[in-house]
């Protein structure tokens, strides 16, 4: 079957790999249909990746159809098309007994610790597929990654009419926005891509934008009637935007670390602690922020149809994926067809 493989930073191959084979108990047996292109994955390519090892099958954000189960399997059947949960945890550590699964010690997330679904079938356990009979594919490969955003926005719990922050306008600030916009907070946007900037002012109720972090701090209190917002979410993944980040938090405010970076992140703890700041890190999502995104698709209440800005096949991504990396060449979201 078709495979696409990071062999090593730059390099993607298109490969004739095995096919899976039967499943076991408590497993099934996918076709691959959709894989979102995730940041996680431009990473990788550019070897900045933390925590990934070459070579790998990339793709974690995938819209799948059920094409055999195995026994015991009670939760999907044959012809389902689902989202996936591509957290493998293992069920019994100090973060997935107290039902953070999402911070597992021994996790595994599916195209980055393990191999994912850039291949057409892929055997999972059953356990890990969320059903749909009203998403589409394309929508059920965009419900990871907005699951990532609704993790971050219930770790800072925003309240109605709240000033917040959101640093970074790609994949991940814009499903943070979703649920911020649900929570009923009100929007500051800052980022320096201007075709991002202009996307996130089309499609969210964005009260104020910022493109110039030198003077942020007195752009911000003029926003916010003098005082700096009390909730800041960073989705950049930058050492230099998560650091800066720290002077933008109001006094008793909450910084949320979304993005994630492989060098040391540096503040002033006396400055810090004055404000008796609180700062959280939110990695991935847990099952319950992915129903919840669903369910707000199904509502209405979070609209795709704009996200998908790039479309490929396999020969068509080992062609452009390294283009995807220029924030100004536009890509939102890449989506694959298997």
């Amino acid at each position: 079957m078709e495979t696409i493989i990071l062999e090593t930073p730059g390099k993607l191959s298109l490969s004739q790999t095995q096919h899976p084979g039967s499943p076991e108990r408590g497993q099934a047996l996918l076709k691959v249909r959709r894989v979102g292109i995730c940041g996680t994955d431009l990473h990788a390519f550019e070897g900045k990746q933390a925590f990934f090892e070459y070579p790998r099958i990339l793709g974690h954000e995938l819209g799948i159809e059920v094409l055999e189960i195995g026994e015991g399997v009670t939760n999907v059947g044959t012809g389902d098309i689902c989202t996936v949960v591509p957290y493998i945890t293992c069920g019994s550590c100090i973060a997935c007994r107290r039902g953070k699964t999402n911070c597992c010690i021994t996790l595994q997330t599916l195209g980055v610790h393990t191999d994912g679904g850039m291949r057409e079938e892929i055997i999972l356990p059953a356990d890990l597929l969320l059903p749909s009979t009203t998403l589409t594919l394309e929508q059920l490969a965009l419900v990871e990654t907005i699951g990532i955003g609704a993790h971050a926005v219930d770790r800072a719990q925003i309240a109605q009419g709240e000033w917040v922050l959101v640093i970074g306008a790609g994949p991940i600030g814009l499903g943070i926005m979703e649920f911020v916009q649900i929570a009923g907070g009100r929007i500051i946007l800052m980022e320096l891509s201007p075709s991002r900037m202009a996307f996130g002012q089309k499609h969210y109720n964005i009260e104020a934008c910022i493109d110039t972090p030198g003077t942020a701090v007195q752009q911000l209190e003029d926003i916010c009637g003098g005082d700096l917002p009390t909730a800041v979410l960073d989705a950049t993944g930058s050492q230099r935007s998560m650091s800066s980040a720290f002077g933008y938090v109001a006094n008793g405010g909450r910084l949320v670390l979304v993005g994630i970076t492989t060098a040391d992140i540096c503040f002033a703890g006396s400055e810090s602690h004055r404000r008796e700041m609180t700062l959280l890190n939110s990695r991935n999502a847990r099952k319950s922020d992915l129903k919840r995104v669903m369910h707000h698709m199904d509502s209405g209440d979070i609209k795709t149809d704009t996200w998908i800005t790039h479309r490929a096949d396999p020969n068509q991504l080992i062609k452009e994926f390294p283009s995807w990396l220029d924030p100004e060449h536009g890509v939102v979201k890449a989506l694959l067809s298997m």
